[in-house]
């Protein structure tokens, strides 16, 4: 383990069990999310990981980000998600905005001040992203936008959205990305989700009625919203995938400290054979995704991205963590069902790992035309 990996597990760790796991039960219950603990991560270096220095982020690579997003979603997927969308938004405005965008936007969030939230899903396009509806057009010094957006992790505590907007033809040529700002004239938060999992992290639907942003907050150029909206997906997936295994490994612990504290027949269960088969095919499974997680990442930081591993992280990882999460409710049994235990909400906060950052099926769509071109 190098120095760097040790302090920021070491870092995190002390974190989550001080800060989150005494209240993340009750905030879970009553759907309550505390910017305070999103600052005072970002206070600790880990809301900007992978944003450069020059624009307050820490400018470390995704091995790194990795590393401490597997740890909090020990103790919270939901944060770990919130910092992830974040962080994504940063990687795209660094990528495609211009100098004053980035010095404007980007270190406001990288500290830990604001959270960044990221717009493309929308009612009728959600794998099919390119088929957005809402529009962006250009009067004046305005660009004036109307639609709607829906399931926005970060909808309404978000300060800066990067939404996509259709500007020109159907297809994704006609696409473009715009920095939109909360409080924006027009610019309105709809329905909040009622959801099984992510409970501390409000999902929003985005309602745009006329909405007027100044002409220097488009991303880019017009026709670059897919471009850049597709740019941070490999990133995006592994993260997830990290998050994934983090979730997994908690699931785990939380199995293999219950089963050699729990006695039946005269004995802790841990003994029992069939236990031990179940928590060696959990230990198997949290294992071969960690690896696919970082092997990616680590290709990711060489410059030599792999989209064909980056979404086969995120399908082994998410498909194992509902796989752990629910084996670890049966370890349990009869408590591993209740909110006495974490178990349970491991397994609903699982659930929509398989869904975001393109669902699972996308992931074997992807994968399958990366096997066919190297064919080909």
């Amino acid at each position: 383990m190098s120095d760097l990996k040790d302090e920021i597990i070491k870092e995190v760790k002390k974190f989550r069990q001080s800060v989150i796991d005494p209240i993340i039960e009750s905030d879970d219950e009553n759907e309550v999310f505390r910017m305070e603990i999103f600052s005072q991560l970002g206070e600790l270096g880990f809301t900007g990981m992978t944003t450069q220095e020059s624009y307050d982020g820490a400018g470390l690579g995704y091995t790194d980000f990795c590393y401490f997003l597997e740890e909090l979603s020990k103790s919270s997927v939901p944060y770990a998600v919130t910092i992830s969308v974040s962080s994504m938004v940063q990687s795209i405005i660094q990528k495609f905005g211009s100098d004053e965008q980035k010095s404007t936007f980007l270190p406001p969030m990288a500290r830990g001040e604001e959270i960044g939230a990221f717009a493309l899903s929308e009612s009728g396009s959600g794998s099919d992203a390119t088929n957005l509806k809402t529009t962006a057009a250009l009067e004046g010094d305005n660009y004036i936008l109307n639609g709607s957006k829906l399931w926005i992790t970060s909808g309404g505590i978000a300060k800066t959205y990067l939404v996509m907007a259709r500007t020109g033809e159907n297809g994704p040529k006609g696409v473009s990305a715009f920095i939109v700002r909360d409080g924006d004239p027009g610019f309105e938060y709809g329905k909040a989700e009622k959801k099984m999992g992510w409970r501390t992290s409000p999902t929003r639907e985005l309602l745009f009625k006329n909405c007027a942003i100044p002409k220097d907050r488009l991303l880019g150029h017009e026709g670059d919203g897919i471009k850049a909206a597709f740019s941070g997906l490999d990133a995006g997936r592994i993260t997830i995938g990290a998050i994934s295994v983090g979730l997994a490994q908690r699931a785990l612990e939380e199995s293999v400290k219950y089963s050699l504290s729990r006695e039946q027949f005269g004995e802790s269960i841990f003994n029992f054979q069939g236990l031990q088969f179940m928590m060696s095919d959990m230990e198997v499974e949290t294992t071969c995704a960690r690896l696919c997680v970082y092997e990616a990442a680590k290709l990711l930081d060489a410059g030599t991205p792999s989209t064909k591993l980056s979404s086969i992280s995120k399908l082994k990882a998410s498909d194992v963590a509902m796989k752990v999460s629910t084996d670890a409710v049966q370890v349990l049994g009869g408590v591993g069902y209740t909110k006495e235990y974490p178990t349970e909400r491991l397994m609903r906060d699982a659930k929509v790992l398989q869904i975001v950052e393109g669902t699972n099926q996308i992931q074997k769509l992807v994968i399958a035309r990366s096997i066919k071109s190297e064919y080909n």
